[in-house]
């Protein structure tokens, strides 16, 4: 009668296995060094040499070079001109006004001083603060209650046309979007023609400046909305058809299924485009205020991105603009930051990871 050596316990399929000469052991060979038994080729284990990566991506990469050389020439190049914000900057001590910064004298800080002390220039920013709160408040929202609107049409037919109808003013220029609002609601429009035809006083809401806060914000709900649809639209076409055919299982309604499944997959999206814009608060719209200043007069339609432009371009006081541009990329970059960190804080991803 034969006896076992397996201890008492343990069974022959969980034996360790033996060498040749009936010792115990793994494979045979030296352990490799390190924390676990893990070298430094253990560790770059999996990952392709460069040539090879080259090799395989190198037409994606390619690619990507012009891309990556406009944003180098046109985004991060004209950085390097806010030197002149330092500057008493003239472009006419040189032929060229590259050069003529080379010999323009150093002023330190007293473009920022002169910024700061001008009355006008704090009148900008509060209006720019003002706008940016209305578009919050009353644009934001338009886009995601026109997409939940949009999607809970059944026929697809329906969809498209209302899709497209809704994303054909984001195609139209700023000078056709205010001429439409012109023909519509100013002195000669089609509203204040009719009501004179009737025998009531017309009425002219491109000139008057109280509510041309509330025009301006009308004008970007209906040209920009649409963008804003195709991106939610995106999102919601993400969402698994079966999470609402759960909860309509477990008795939700069309209300409870939007406020617990439709609304919590554009959360990611809603935070992203949300600090999106509080990154671009204090750029208003540049182009729209400019071509109705006259209308309404500078008190109104006063913004950071027109102070800059009437001192930098039209009183060639470039040191000036620079500084106050200055100034504001600065706190546009603050304002990204924060509300990218209030992201972080909600459990969003936003712009980018932690």
């Amino acid at each position: 009668m034969s006896h076992s050596t397996v201890p008492r316990g343990t069974t022959e399929a969980q034996t360790p296995p033996q060498d040749d000469d009936g010792t115990t052991g793994t494979a045979k060979g030296p352990v490799p060094s390190g924390k676990g038994g893990r070298g430094p080729r253990a560790k770059k284990a999996g990952r392709l040499p460069f040539r090879i990566r080259w090799r395989r991506d190198r037409t994606l990469i390619l690619m990507t070079v012009p891309a990556l050389l406009l944003v180098l020439v046109f985004n991060y190049m004209p950085i390097l001109g806010n030197v002149v914000a330092f500057q008493d900057y003239d472009p006419y001590l040189s032929e060229n006004g590259f050069v003529a910064i080379f010999e323009s004298p150093w002023t330190g800080l007293e473009q920022f001083e002169r910024i700061f002390a001008d009355s006008a220039f704090w009148h900008a920013v509060r209006n720019t603060f003002v706008l940016f709160f209305l578009q919050l408040v009353l644009y934001f929202p338009v886009p995601i209650l026109l997409a939940l609107l949009i999607n809970s049409v059944v026929r697809p037919r329906v969809r498209a046309v209302a899709q497209a109808v809704m994303y054909l003013p984001h195609f139209f220029s700023w000078v056709l979007v205010v001429t439409v609002f012109m023909q519509i609601f100013g002195g000669a429009g089609i509203i204040a023609q009719t009501l004179r035809r009737h025998g009531y006083e017309g009425f002219d809401l491109m000139t008057n400046p109280e509510i041309f806060k509330y025009l301006v914000t009308a004008e970007t709900v209906w040209k920009d909305a649409g963008w804003g649809i195709i991106v939610f639209l995106a999102a919601l076409s993400s969402v698994s058809s079966d999470l609402y055919e759960a909860a309509a299982m477990d008795g939700a309604g069309r209300r409870r299924r939007m406020w617990h499944v439709t609304l919590p997959a554009l959360r990611p999206v809603i935070a992203l485009l949300l600090v999106l814009r509080v990154g671009d608060a204090l750029t208003v719209g540049f182009e729209q205020l400019l071509l109705q200043r006259q209308a309404v007069g500078v008190d109104a339609s006063e913004v950071l991105d027109t102070y800059v432009w009437w001192n930098g371009i039209r009183n060639q006081d470039f040191s000036y603009a620079a500084a106050a541009g200055l100034v504001k990329g600065v706190v546009g970059l603050g304002l990204v930051l924060t509300a990218n960190k209030v992201a972080h804080l909600m459990g969003e991803q936003g712009v980018y990871k932690k």
